[in-house]
């Protein structure tokens, strides 16, 4: 029961959720309006992951520091995302999701616009990192938004266009910051999520249903509206599980600083050694945390069930396999010579091709293939596209048809594994679940952005880039491997 003062805060003019103009409430279709605005903040979310390598060429440049300094313009994204997914959805619960989603996209904007304004490395990962607050915002009351403002019977509909959108947002990315970088600079690849970003909190405000009632409007749209497991009253339900987030911040921030430190950051070389250890000791106090915890991040019940636990290490490996050659790609392609444009096109082959499969890919199926099938052959398809790109030259003509081959593999892998492992878990811990998935989805994104600047620095841009082709290649078999143990022991 909140408190009287609580209750003022949440009646506040600044966190009061206003309703919808009655003549957009009324309309039958008005659901439809709200799905269009969270599409919103799923397009720019998935536009600034796929944007951000491609200008690590022309960041390296501009601030005359490392491949290894400059990706943290990604990993301090990332890491913050990962560690702010589940506090700010429990938030939400508390303040209102329409309240907390505008706010992501006044966040997100305001930093965009710092970050292309910053005059040194150290504040544009400083912007970015503050654009992760804005990201985890918009990204944590997605799904919840859509589910709590549309029909049940239009649920998956509304799903797979969500997705689309993310898709469209992954796949313009590299094309668009490739333009940006020659036409104009490296600055407009972070100022073109400004508009997008006022747009959607003109959207939102006249679009969105309240989802915390106080008036006339009620929360959801619609008679027959869906509810997420874990709404507002089971988000009382225990303790936030605030040691083990740090727990799971500081293992993985210690992990790609080890891996930053091996790739050429100007730290002594001990303190690689250090940071694994770090890391090592902060992930054994997680197990621990978790195993104690009232509402743990990474339920223990759940990750020691086989099919779910083979799940998630798909999702890594698989997201892992998606953003790596997001990375690699350009970085090979300049070492070529080939332009930041062309090089853009070129890397769009990926997203472009894992949004076709995601969507159409079954039917080149066999017809009946199960989930797990559809895991099998992505993971084979991925596995064999990589081969290729490390067997083939760093040139267009051949780089394009590889490149499509492992967008497809993903997009028959990666949503087929997603269903298999919340098919596993059951309904009462689906919140959680979803949760742990997103986690590792980050992990996995953030291991793909490390491991080839790593690679690059080790063996250089050249041989580099083929042994991590090569590894990841071999990464993919195994998932493969992977996928099958999942299929023989997940519930169904």
């Amino acid at each position: 029961m909140p408190t009287p003062a609580r209750s003022r805060l949440l009646d506040s003019p600044l966190l009061a959720e206003r309703p919808r103009p009655r003549a957009v409430a009324a309309w039958p279709h008005a659901h439809w309006l709200a799905v269009g605005t969270v599409c919103l903040g799923a397009f720019l979310g998935q536009l600034t992951a796929s944007i951000t390598a491609l200008v690590f060429p022309a960041l390296q440049e501009g601030f005359h520091a490392s491949l290894a300094a400059v990706e943290w313009a990604a990993l301090g994204y990332l890491l913050v995302l990962v560690a702010l997914l589940a506090p700010v959805g429990r938030l939400s619960d508390r303040v209102g999701r329409k309240t907390v989603y505008l706010g992501g996209f006044a966040v997100f904007s305001l930093a965009s616009l710092g970050a292309g304004l910053a005059d040194s490395l150290a504040v544009l990962v400083a912007c970015r990192v503050v654009q992760a607050v804005g990201g985890a915002m918009l990204q944590a009351n997605s799904v919840a938004l859509v589910a709590r403002g549309v029909p049940v019977a239009a649920m998956r509909t509304a799903l797979g266009i969500q997705a689309a959108a993310q898709a469209l947002g992954l796949a313009l990315g590299p094309t668009l910051g490739g333009l940006l970088v020659t036409h104009a600079s490296w600055r407009w690849a972070f100022w073109i999520n400004v508009p997008v970003g006022l747009l959607g909190i003109v959207a939102g405000w006249y679009l969105l249903p309240r989802t915390r009632p106080a008036g006339p409007e009620p929360a959801t749209s619609a008679p027959g509206t869906a509810v997420l497991p874990g709404g507002a009253r089971g988000a009382e339900e225990g303790r936030f599980d605030l040691p083990g987030l740090l727990l799971l911040a500081g293992a993985s921030t210690c992990l790609l600083l080890a891996l930053s430190t091996a790739s050429g950051l100007p730290l002594p070389g001990w303190a690689v050694l250090v940071l694994l250890a770090a890391s090592a000791l902060l992930a054994l106090a997680l197990v621990r945390q978790e195993q104690r915890a009232d509402r743990p991040i990474i339920a223990p019940g759940l990750v020691n069930t086989p099919g779910i636990r083979a799940g998630l290490v798909l999702a890594l490996i698989g997201y892992l396999l998606l953003f790596c050659p997001l990375v690699l790609g350009p970085v090979l392609l300049a070492g070529a010579g080939v332009p930041v444009a062309t090089a853009g096109l070129v890397i769009t082959a990926l997203p472009g091709a894992f949004a076709v499969a995601a969507t159409f890919g079954g039917v080149l199926l066999p017809r009946g293939s199960t989930d797990a099938a559809r895991c099998r052959w992505g993971a084979l398809v991925a596995a064999a596209g990589l081969l290729a790109s490390a067997l083939l030259p760093a040139e267009p003509a051949t780089a394009v048809p590889a490149l499509l081959v492992v967008g497809f593999g993903l997009g028959l892998l990666l949503p087929a594994n997603n269903a298999l492992v919340m098919r596993a878990i059951p309904a009462e811990s689906s919140a959680v679940g979803g949760g742990m998935l997103n986690t590792v989805r980050s992990l996995g994104t953030a291991l793909g952005t490390a491991l080839p600047v790593l690679g690059v620095h080790l063996a250089g841009r050249e041989t580099g880039g083929r042994a991590v082709l090569f590894l990841l290649a071999a990464v993919g078999l195994l998932a493969a491997a992977l996928a099958g143990a999942a299929a023989r022991t997940a519930r169904p």
